[in-house]
């Protein structure tokens, strides 16, 4: 009897261990790259890890360039960038993959006592950052912006010296706008910078903010999740003509405008510029947030955890209780699909 007795109390431990559900194995993450991206990684992480107990992810700001080469180096789980792989980049390491994780945009800051409403072009732009343009109240500058009194002031042009997705996006912009400069200086991550008398470089957007606070009458391409700080800081943020010959500011409605023109024609790999996206109320310098990640990661336990934070981030890290503190936007459902699809294939 008391060997049935013992013999049944064995049966409902085993059926209760069964029963009972498995405990995923998690392993800490590393996480470094884009400026931009960082404060989102920062109201991500505490959320993410409160709600999954054993989580660890850290978390820098060094530039999507560097997200992007000590990702490919296997020296981080995840780099950030606001650059997806370029094709030869991608060709050269088919096992890396670009995925998206949220909208974001970059604002075109400046630094003019007194003026709070300015509209400018790509091609401006292009001539600022050239050195075709240098005072604030050049003809082409004036014509953009009628019965606004512009300074005879030379403009000081800030550019970022780090590798950095939002080089990437702006000097796209540029070259989308302006043939010399898609001709000549074209653009990436790190370009050559035209030499222009009284120019800047800064490191992060960070950087790119201070010097634009501490430089009047500069201009300065800072990512949109500083926005909060640029108006604290009281620089103003320029309307930019878009595709349609709209002159718009990067808001939620013309984000998400430009996001969902080209949410459909988004490839399998999501590696597709949202620069001079289509519709008439579309802001021209949008993009995908992305996470560059090598599909064999050191381990299963550290595959599983890449998947489950990645699978979180697009799903619940989505909500706007996240993404309107720094101005971005969530993925379309239809890439929300696309960006699963690619997470299942870290292993």
């Amino acid at each position: 009897m008391n060997l049935l007795r013992a013999g049944a109390a064995a049966l409902a431990i085993s059926a209760a261990v069964s029963a009972a559900p498995a405990q995923a194995e998690t392993a800490p993450l590393v996480e470094t790259g884009s400026s931009l991206l960082f404060p989102l990684f920062n109201l991500w992480v505490p959320a993410y890890t409160a709600s999954h107990p054993g989580a660890a992810i850290s978390t820098t700001s060094t530039g999507s360039g560097a997200g992007i080469a000590q990702s490919l180096k296997g020296l981080v789980n995840i780099g950030a960038s606001d650059a997806y792989l370029s094709d030869a980049m991608a060709k050269a390491h088919p096992n890396m993959l670009s995925i998206p994780l949220a909208i974001s945009s970059q604002a075109i800051n400046y630094n003019l006592p007194g003026i709070t409403h300015l509209k400018l072009s790509g091609p401006i732009l292009a001539g600022i950052y050239s050195g075709k343009i240098t005072k604030w109240n050049d003809p082409a500058i004036a014509a953009a912006n009628p019965g606004v009194t512009l300074p005879d002031h030379v403009i000081i042009p800030i550019h970022r010296l780090d590798g950095s997705g939002d080089t990437f996006i702006f000097t796209q912009y540029l070259s989308d706008s302006d043939a010399t400069w898609g001709s000549t200086v074209r653009f990436g991550t790190s370009v050559s910078w035209p030499a222009v008398a009284g120019g800047i470089g800064a490191n992060g957007n960070q950087g790119m903010l201070a010097a634009a606070k501490a430089n009047p009458y500069s201009i300065a391409y800072i990512g949109v999740s500083f926005a909060n700080q640029a108006a604290q800081a009281g620089l103003g943020q320029a309307e930019l003509l878009n595709k349609a010959g709209k002159y718009v500011l990067p808001t939620a409605e013309t984000i998400s405008a430009a996001a969902q023109s080209v949410a459909n024609s988004t490839p399998a790999d999501e590696r597709i510029s949202m620069i001079f996206a289509p519709g008439e109320n579309a802001y021209p310098i949008v993009n995908y947030e992305y996470a560059i990640i090598n599909t064999h990661q050191p381990s299963a336990a550290v595959a599983a955890s890449v998947r489950q934070f990645l699978n979180w981030a697009i799903t619940e890290g989505n909500n706007m209780s996240f993404l309107k503190q720094v101005h971005f936007r969530p993925l379309p459902p239809a890439v929300v699909e696309l960006s699963k699809a690619q997470i299942e294939k870290i292993k």
